[in-house]
This record gives structure tokens, C-alpha cells and sequence, in this order.
């Protein structure tokens, strides 16, 4: 049974750097099974899709993000991470890691994706 967790650093202040990590247990990060991507949520706005990474290491962004954003893979670690720079309050939300056994450019449908991590939620605020 393949399992997700969000962790990352909770507060962050505008124009820090975020680091969030997924850990995921019960299959390799490196299976062509899975695409491995990453999701937010502001609060009070739906589901934003923010990239996507392969068991390869291929990785794509949201066009929103693509400057600020990188997705990597730790094989050692058996993790995906996310990094988000010059981050500012908009960037306040939960975010989540979510598994797909299909590439999904931008899709925000929940059923699209399986499993879910819990969320890990990040304010930015000074």
C-alpha cells in the first residue's frame, strides 16, 4: 500500500525559501508506476496544481510557478521534494503530495489522484 507524508517547516517569512518534503512508503519513488506531483490550497480556494515529477526525474510546473518553483527527488531518502522561492503571503495554504499512475498536466480533480499525503499546512507571514 503505497503511503504519502508532507513535511515541512510551518511558519515561513515573505521572500524565505519553502522546503517541503514527501516521504512515500510502500513503493520506490524511481517506479514508472507513479507520477508524483504537488497541490495547494489557500484557504477558501480550490485545489491548485503546483508540478509534477517522474520516477525518472522528469519534472514539469504550473506556468504560475515554473520561476519559482523546483521539484526533485531524494532516492536515498525515498522522498519528492518541493522548493518554492521569494515565497509571499498568497503562498499561504496546505499543501499536499498526491500520486497519479498517469501524467496529469494541471489537473485539480481529487479523484485523479491516489493516494493523497495528509497536507501539511504553511502560513507565510512575518
Amino acid at each position: 500500500q503505497v503511503q504519502l507524508q508532507e513535511s515541512g517547516p510551518g511558519l515561513v517569512t515573505p521572500s524565505q525559501t519553502l522546503l517541503l518534503t514527501c516521504t512515500v512508503s510502500g513503493a520506490s519513488i524511481r517506479t514508472e508506476t507513479y507520477f508524483w506531483n504537488w497541490l495547494r490550497q489557500p484557504p477558501g480556494k480550490g485545489l491548485e496544481w503546483m508540478g509534477v515529477i517522474s520516477g525518472s526525474g522528469s519534472a514539469w510546473y504550473s506556468p504560475a510557478l515554473k520561476n519559482r518553483l523546483s521539484i526533485a527527488t531524494d532516492t536515498s531518502k525515498n522522498q519528492v521534494t518541493l522548493q518554492l522561492v521569494s515565497v509571499t503571503p498568497e503562498d499561504t495554504a496546505v499543501y499536499y503530495c498526491a500520486a497519479a499512475k498517469t501524467f496529469l498536466m494541471s489537473s485539480t480533480t481529487q479523484a485523479a489522484y491516489a493516494p493523497w499525503g495528509q497536507g501539511t499546512q504553511v502560513p507565510v507571514s512575518s
